[in-house]
């Protein structure tokens, strides 16, 4: 028995393998797959005839149709791509007032996209699930017929995350805790549904775009209004108990320090967030309530115009921001020994204002073998990674699902047909 659970678990790993191979490459031959994977050309020959006949890929000549018989010698190759219309899955990214869809067929292509308004401050609790399953469910049908079958609904939002019952616990994006979102949304489409931290997308996305270079154990800091971490271990992501591992903007900076927007005093984020260095280079007391502070796309920009010009406050203010990043790093590093620490978010325009700062920290917390081995790495992307991050994980899922379907009864799609499904909360 033992025996067969091992062959079971390689088989769905060299699976998923080819699966997400095709899905990074678009088409690919047989070879080619064996040449991307190191399988062998038997394990990819019968993996691939698996697929084909489950409708998870598609197999193709590249001879152009245009193309006279007789000017073509030898034999075409075939060659291999996912079908798109095997499922389709839906990321939805939560933030303060708004809430952007994305709608992706099974080869990862997005199929529409949104940005819609939604009042996640002055809708109670108990009634925002319901107001967002009534949004998803417009967006789906101004798509409609043109999307495959739904499989898997995401949301990715701010905050601690409860992935066990699925409710976001705590965030700046809602005014009271407890919201529940994923019991809604499963009486709504029935499909299977989840919520997860936004950063952890970010992680998601590196993984799946280079799993070479962000596997094995690597962690993610995300800078902007607040502050956030991922971290990924043994090439999954760490999620802890409940879904809110590497709280890294709330863990403790300065014990009584400043006053986080999370209510608390001390915090990283009260330090290294982009209010809480507006506060700091406006000269206003620790105490200052940050939610008083006026934060918009522009307050970034303007503080490092003001530091680059020479003004004494905003550069200290970032000075300090570097500091408490490096000593964040510190512990992170001592404690988790990653591959890499990845750093993004809009806060990296003014990274070149915290590096020093931070280095010199890094310098005075750590040994230096430790701190000289593992690269941090800026990552300046404008790519919306947290959507990205939150269309590959579905997709993988999809994956591994489609093992377990292949295992039994056939079925022709991973999704069920929910187009048309009531709203029901």
């Amino acid at each position: 028995m033992t025996q067969k659970a091992d062959r079971e678990q390689v088989r769905q790993q060299n699976r998923g393998v080819i699966l997400q191979t095709l899905r990074r490459a678009g088409t690919m031959a047989r070879i080619e797959l064996g040449q991307a994977t190191g399988l062998s050309p038997s394990t990819v020959t019968a993996i691939t005839a698996d697929l084909l006949s489950e409708g998870l890929i598609e197999e193709w000549s590249d001879t152009p149709a245009d193309l006279p018989a007789p000017a073509h010698r030898g034999r075409p190759r075939t060659l291999l791509s996912l079908a798109p219309q095997a499922a389709s899955v839906l990321a939805v990214k939560l933030s303060l007032g708004k809430a952007d869809l994305i709608l992706a067929d099974y080869s990862g292509r997005h199929l529409a996209q949104a940005k819609i308004s939604i009042d996640t401050l002055g809708t109670p609790a108990a009634e925002f699930g319901a107001l967002l399953a009534e949004k998803i469910r417009n967006f789906l049908d101004r798509n409609e017929p043109g999307y495959p079958r739904l499989a898997e609904i995401v949301v990715a939002a701010q905050g601690f995350i409860d992935t066990r019952v699925g409710t976001v616990v705590w965030s700046p994006a809602f005014k009271e805790p407890g919201v529940e979102i994923v019991a809604p949304l499963k009486r709504a489409f029935r499909v299977p549904c989840r919520i997860s931290n936004d950063v952890n997308m970010i992680a998601e996305a590196l993984h799946g775009s280079n799993p070479l270079r962000y596997g094995g154990s690597f962690a993610v800091v995300f800078m902007d209004f607040g502050v956030g971490m991922a971290l990924y271990t043994d090439g999954q992501l760490f999620t802890g108990e409940t879904g809110s591992a590497a709280e890294f903007g709330h863990a403790n900076h300065i014990p009584g320090g400043r006053l986080c927007q999370c209510g608390k005093r001390g915090c990283m984020e009260a330090y290294l967030g982009i209010y809480s260095i507006l506060r700091a280079a406006n000269g206003l007391p620790d105490d200052f309530d940050p939610w008083k502070l006026e934060v918009g796309p522009d307050t970034l920009p303007e503080l490092v115009a003001r530091a680059q010009a020479g003004d004494r406050k905003a550069l200290d203010a970032f000075a300090e921001a570097g500091r408490a990043l490096g000593y964040g790093l510190a512990r992170v590093i001592a404690l988790f020994d990653p591959r890499l620490v990845a750093i993004t978010g809009t806060g990296m325009l003014a990274f070149g204002l915290l590096e020093t700062a931070m280095y010199q920290a890094l310098k005075e917390a750590l040994v230096e073998d430790l701190r000289k081995t593992i690269p941090i790495e800026p990552h300046s992307s404008t790519e919306d990674l947290i959507g990205m991050g939150t269309i590959s994980g579905a997709l993988r899922r999809l994956d591994l699902a489609s093992f377990a379907t292949s295992r039994g009864p056939a079925r022709r799609a991973l999704g069920t047909d929910n187009r048309k499904s009531p709203v029901q909360v």
